[in-house]
């Protein structure tokens, strides 16, 4: 590895982490939510039916599955999600966004995204938006991490 590159990585970690700590900070001290609970709902209101198994919901959280299926597990006892059994597959099951859930959601909505906007977005210049985003997007695609839907236009 060379300087430069053990630079950009080192860069990466302090601004990741200086990021969702920020945001983390945002979201517990104005709606006692975790950023973890807000990943997961996001994860399920995104998806068909507002629902997916457990196992693709691993997929696209930044949790292990067993720090998945624990964080589930609060997340249903605050009313949030439901699990249901998958239909066609006995062991299956889906985690469900309630409709609590998806109010909770959309009462936390608004502080992320103006969170995101102020420890992120404001410090990358439009121009760059283009390489900055292909490059995150071949470093996901490289570890096959499932891609979001498309943000809806301004």
């Amino acid at each position: 590895m060379t300087r430069a590159e053990l630079t950009v990585w080192r860069d990466f970690l302090r601004a990741h982490a200086a990021v969702t700590r920020a945001l983390e900070d945002e979201l517990m001290g104005a709606r006692s939510f975790p950023l973890t609970w807000y990943d997961v709902l996001v994860q399920l209101v995104e998806a068909p039916g507002h629902r997916l198994r457990m196992a693709e919901l691993a997929d696209r959280v930044l949790l292990s599955r067993s720090g998945l299926t624990r964080l589930v597990d609060r997340l249903v006892k605050a009313g949030l999600v439901a699990r249901e059994p998958v239909p066609d597959d006995a062991r299956g099951t889906f985690t469900v966004l309630t409709q609590a859930g998806y109010e909770r959601l959309r009462d936390a909505a608004p502080l992320h995204l103006a969170g995101v906007v102020e420890h992120m977005m404001r410090h990358v210049r439009p121009e760059e938006l283009p390489t900055v985003g292909a490059v995150l997007a071949r470093i996901a695609d490289a570890h096959r991490l499932p891609r979001p839907p498309e943000a809806s236009p301004d």
